[in-house]
């Protein structure tokens, strides 16, 4: 379905921007309410907190019911959250030390940047297209009016494009009149003239009264002199040296050209160059009679000021909006939410189409954009509100905090957090606490979020609740790396204990890329130092370097780091190592009726004086008890 076709039918589908939001509200019935409990709630961008308080209830409850909007989660708008992250951040690099004057081209290209991907959106949607087109709708009058603010003669240059931007259905009915067999006598070939005038598609619209014009040659003069009248009609044109009073002289001139024609009944043959006539001369029964081609009232206003008040000043704009609003809705039919925004876009009341955009649409999204280029453009500053925060960071939080309850949407939610400098961080804070580590990836990337940031207490949590999963699961290895990167001694000490007595239970060592990797980490407590040094002492026996190896030995002995319950493997560990010399005392293989603790002692005494004699340093002095057994 193209762009065009969608908006040809927006008119009659804007109701659904209603309807689709109460049928995506989920309800949730809450038990306790029903119950007569006094329950107390907070609102959230995509939930809401509910509690029970202490507190007795009073009165009946009107609505048990909770909703829960879930735009958060639709797959559909997920191409937009996450092409307008990339230009939200690509704004907030704007630099401060630029003049307001250059600022304000890169203002209006950000804010185009946005619509065309609200547009881009459209293309892909069969749902939702109508919310968008009212978004896209309300956000290029905003551009119009607020970020460009275009004065008196090109404002209404600019609203012409807007309207014809989001009234294109002309351009559909225009390809079917011509690919007819006889373009002039297609029956909707006159709407298609009168569409064009309308808009000021004036160059189209004599286009078109040609093909009528060489089907009735008896009246070519008049169809001539029509063509003279669109020809002739002024346009203000802002890259010109004329003064916006001199345009408005030549208009005046041209107006009461036209208004001849029509007291001199040049057209009066022809109804339908009469009443075209009457159109160019901005009569508002003609115009009225043209409803259903003009579809809305904002269309109806911008053709009025066009054939009325082309130097419209914006200052003026809610006057004539609310004069064209009454005169072309029925006075039995309600204004939409939609027409109270524009209304209030026209009055240039900012903070009432921010207010009525939170309570239509169903997320944050877009009232926390636009207000966050408003406030890049300095139209927001006097506006801060009662608990500190201004109301960008406000609706920036709020949107934020709704994409931290999306499985992959929180990590666009990170760089919004960062560039709300009051509340920011303490929110960040808040919210990656809450995120759900279901795998080791997306606990990496939560944590590398918050060690970007220096969040040291996260980090520590992250890696305890990790490292907690990984001991119950069994993998040590994938806990022990956990409880390093959390410097948590106490863990790394009962981890490491693991090790140790599977080592002893299997004879082997799990996780030795682990192990012979620690580097200065098994520093972090003595467990864990006796661990990689024990594993160190296995290498050099394999390697075969065995006097490294007895004096590493050695030094674990002395050191008073092993477990007691560890003492005899030491010691089973130690006997290979008495054997590689012939030189050794008969006593050290004899001590078995010792006890354990009795024994290493001998075999300390032994591998002292095997040291000794290969390294020239003293002998290892032992306790006095142990000395005598040598005697």
């Amino acid at each position: 379905m193209s762009i065009h076709t969608i908006e040809h039918h927006f008119t009659a589908d804007i109701l659904s921007l209603l309807k689709y939001r109460q049928k995506m509200l989920q309800l949730t019935e809450i038990p306790a309410v029903s119950t007569g409990k006094h329950m107390g709630f907070a609102w959230g961008p995509g939930d809401i907190l509910v509690y029970e308080t202490l507190y007795k209830a009073k009165g009946t409850c009107m609505d048990p019911l909770i909703r829960k909007d879930e735009d958060i989660y639709s797959p559909i708008l997920r191409k937009l959250f996450n092409e307008s992250h990339h230009i939200f951040v690509g704004l907030q690099t704007v630099g401060e030390d630029v003049p307001s004057k250059n600022k304000k081209p890169q203002f209006v290209s950000i804010s185009k940047n946005y619509r065309s991907v609200i547009r881009a959106c459209m293309e892909e949607l069969q749902q939702l297209v109508s919310i968008l087109l009212a978004i896209e709708l309300i956000w290029n009058l905003c551009e119009v009016l607020f970020i460009d603010a275009a004065p008196a003669g090109s404002l209404l240059l600019h609203l012409l494009d807007w309207v014809r931007l989001h009234k294109a259905d002309v351009d559909e009915k225009t390809r079917e009149v011509l690919q007819s067999e006889s373009p002039a006598e297609h029956h909707n070939y006159w709407d298609v003239v009168v569409s064009y005038v309308l808009q000021g598609r004036v160059e189209e619209a004599r286009q078109m009264l040609v093909k009528q014009a060489n089907l009735h040659p008896a009246a070519r003069g008049m169809f001539k002199l029509m063509d003279k009248l669109l020809s002739k009609m002024p346009f203000y044109n802002p890259r010109s040296t004329q003064t916006l009073t001199e345009f408005d002289v030549i208009w005046r001139h041209w107006h009461e050209e036209v208004d001849r024609c029509l007291q001199d009944n040049s057209f009066s043959s022809n109804q339908h160059l009469e009443f075209i006539c009457k159109i160019l001369l901005g009569d508002e029964d003609s115009l009225l009679e043209c409803k259903d081609l003009l579809g809305t009232w904002y269309h109806f206003l911008v053709t009025r000021l066009l054939f009325c008040h082309p130097t419209v000043k914006p200052t003026d704009l809610h006057y004539y909006a609310q004069s064209c609003m009454t005169m072309f809705l029925d006075s039995r039919s309600v204004s939409e939410p939609l027409d109270s925004i524009l209304l209030a876009s026209f009055e240039f009341d900012i903070h009432q189409v921010i207010k009525d955009c939170s309570i239509v649409l169903n997320n944050w999204w877009f009232v926390a954009h636009l207000t966050d280029l408003l406030d890049h453009c300095k139209l927001l500053q006097s506006h801060n509100l009662h608990f500190g925060s201004n109301l960008r960071e406000f609706l920036l939080l709020e949107y934020a905090s709704g994409l931290f309850t999306h499985h992959s949407l929180w990590q666009l939610a990170v760089d919004y957090f960062d560039h709300c400098p009051e509340f920011g961080r303490v929110y960040l804070e808040l919210q990656i606490e809450r995120v759900p580590l279901e795998t080791e990836r997306k606990a990496l990337k939560v944590l590398r979020v918050c060690e970007e940031r220096q969040m040291s207490e996260q980090v520590r949590s992250i890696c305890k609740i990790m490292a907690t999963r990984a001991l119950r699961n069994n993998r040590l290895g994938s806990a022990l790396s956990w409880s390093i990167r959390a410097k948590d001694a106490a863990f790394a000490t009962l981890i490491s204990e693991r090790f140790l007595q599977d080592y002893s239970t299997r004879g082997t060592f799990s996780d030795l890329d682990l192990i012979d990797n620690l580097g200065p980490s098994m520093l972090l407590s003595n467990r864990l130092t006796f661990l990689g040094k024990y594993r160190e002492f296995h290498r050099l026996y394999g390697q075969k370097h065995f006097s490294k190896a007895a004096k590493l030995l050695l030094s674990l002995m002395t050191a008073k780091i092993a477990p007691q319950s560890f003492w005899m493997t030491l010691l089973t560990d130690a006997l290979p190592l008495l054997e590689q010399k012939e030189v050794i005392s008969p006593h050290a293989l004899s001590s078995c009726s010792k006890s354990a603790h009795q024994s290493l002692w001998d075999v300390l005494v032994v591998l002292s004086r095997r040291v000794q004699g290969e390294t020239g340093q003293a002998a290892y002095a032992p306790p006095p008890s142990v000395e005598l057994e040598y005697l």
